[in-house]
């Protein structure tokens, strides 16, 4: 009982902060309903960047692979400063200085309209398929596993996951339609605050509970035994081989924190470049001390539990046995208030791509004039219609044969890889013609559903994202020669100049940053602890 109430207080308190914080924004305008306001500061920023990041399907998919394999998992967190450190220094400045709301705004001042329609569709298809199903089949996993539902409802397992997705999708789409993505990022930031609180209380009590009592003991069982499940250097047989962090990895990473719209529109809403800089690199920073909080469960799961067979359980499983029922009342509003941020800002998202991207330019198409009202009416409609769709479909990952996380990046590589190359080489070669665009991304698609699902290759997916880069690239480029394009002006700039200043003191802070993913990566390593 006393975890149901902890869970409740926690939960009603931060959506009655969210509320309060929220209630003097306009929501019946585009920019209030999507930008926020454009008024966040850079610890709104990093929050919602984290927030929107960190949902269940991480807390769930990452421990299941730290049990089955190692910590090579963490490589998906830990390397990804690399990308967003770039994404900071080269995307963001040409976001800012063009003015763009989506991140296809891009694509139609550098090749056509009908690229940015056809990505924004792309970009639907795959938050449609891969992002709103997982995190609410992630969060309805970790509330089961967490509370034992169903035994204490006595129903299954299967009917418990279908309550849950519904719960949380319906509680999502409420929050989402009603707030907006101001009431997004201020529960970002109270939900940052208590799962940074939550990376040092679950290692305490994990670990007091391995050591049986004595935290001394737990940590050095952790430290003594298993140490294979210590060293983040995967090797060809683990999910995450350590050479995939060079080759497909950097590239996943670069278009999910540049280029992937419901992540990207988190910096969008920043006051300017200067404040989205900074909150790109706290959030960076906090990326680092994220194996305390998603890979430790798995590790201390390695010692306590042998021969699970409901691999994706392990994470509620762990925070259920060790930690009081006040605490895990509260870590199960913390989690569930992750897959919530995480379902509002891919809502979000992707009623910003449809309006902005389909629907607006269809009834200017038509010389219609739509209202403010009309489009944030749009907005919201569409938001519940996706919202629909991933309630019914969420429930049927569980019949997934592979690793929940592992499911998810390879289905995300069939969208965001083709996507990502156009808009590189739409960034270093201007040269290249709309249509290259458009033939690149079918190549790419094409392609790499051929190596993953029909061909039977030994190679890693992310080695093969990787080659079918450089030869998406290398067939654009051979058609600029022959096609050049004809528009190579230059993105202009229409924002006034003190929205576009840049950080003065990145560098410094990014030389810190690289330094310290380097010596993570070696204490996680043969070298020392996994030896």
């Amino acid at each position: 009982m006393e975890a149901f109430v902890s869970f409740g207080l926690c939960t009603l308190l931060i959506a009655f902060i969210s509320w309060y914080k929220t209630k003097s924004t306009n929501l019946r305008t585009v920019k209030g309903l999507l930008l926020a306001g454009k008024n966040n500061g850079y610890l709104i920023v990093a929050s919602s960047l984290i927030l929107t990041n960190l949902s269940a399907n991480q807390f769930i998919g990452e421990n299941e692979s730290v049990y089955l394999n190692n910590l090579s998992v963490m490589a998906w967190g830990i390397t990804s400063v690399v990308a967003m450190l770039l994404v900071s220094e080269y995307f963001l400045p040409i976001y800012f200085k063009g003015g763009m709301i989506t991140t296809p705004d891009f694509l139609a001042k550098r090749y056509d309209e009908d690229t940015k329609r056809l990505v924004s569709i792309i970009f639907l298809l795959s938050y449609t398929v891969n992002l709103l199903p997982p995190v609410l089949y992630g969060g309805a996993v970790a509330l089961t596993g967490m509370f034992h539902l169903p035994s204490l409802w006595g129903i299954s397992y299967w009917q418990s996951i279908w309550l849950l997705v519904w719960l949380l999708g319906l509680i999502g789409s409420a929050y989402t339609i009603l707030g907006g993505l101001r009431a997004i990022t201020i529960s970002d930031t109270l939900l940052g605050i208590g799962l940074l609180l939550l990376a040092i209380v679950l290692p305490f009590y994990g670990l007091r509970y391995l050591g049986k009592g004595d935290l001394a003991l737990g940590l050095t069982l952790l430290l003594s035994k298993h140490t294979s499940h210590l060293n983040a250097i995967g090797t060809a047989q683990d999910a995450v081989p350590f050479s995939t962090i060079f080759t497909g990895m950097l590239l996943v990473n670069l278009y999910y924190w540049g280029i992937e719209q419901y992540i990207v529109q988190q910096t969008f809403a920043a006051k300017n470049l200067k404040e989205a800089q900074k909150g790109m690199a706290l959030a960076a920073l906090s990326k680092l001390f994220m194996p305390l909080l998603i890979n430790l469960p798995g590790l201390i799961a390695v010692h306590l539990y042998a021969g699970v067979e409901n691999t994706a359980s392990i994470f509620p499983q762990v925070a259920a046995d060790t930690l009081p029922n006040t605490l895990l009342g509260i870590t199960t509003a913390l989690v569930f208030g992750a897959a919530i941020t995480t379902y509002n800002a891919g809502l979000h998202g992707s009623s910003t791509l449809f309006v902005m991207n389909l629907y607006l330019p269809y009834l200017e198409k038509k010389h219609k004039t739509p209202t403010e009202t009309q489009l944030v009416r749009t907005a919201k409609r569409f938001e519940l219609l996706l919202s629909m769709i991933a309630m019914i479909t969420a429930p049927f990952i569980l019949f997934v044969d592979s690793g929940f996380y592992t499911y998810l990046q390879r289905v995300a590589g069939l969208f965001s890889m083709p996507i990502f190359t156009i808009i590189v080489v739409g960034f270093i070669n201007q040269k290249v013609p709309p249509i290259a665009a458009k033939i690149g991304l079918l190549f790419f698609m094409v392609a790499y559903f051929i190596c993953e699902y029909i061909l039977v290759l030994t190679i890693h997916y992310l080695h093969i994202l990787a080659i079918l880069f450089l030869l998406t690239v290398f067939i654009m480029i051979a058609i600029s020669f022959c096609y050049p394009s004809k528009n190579t002006k230059a993105i202009s700039i229409n924002l006034s100049h003190s929205l576009v200043v840049p950080w003065k003191n990145r560098h410094i802070v990014n030389v810190v940053l690289l330094i310290l993913m380097v010596l993570i990566y070696i204490i996680f390593s043969p070298f020392v602890l996994a030896s």
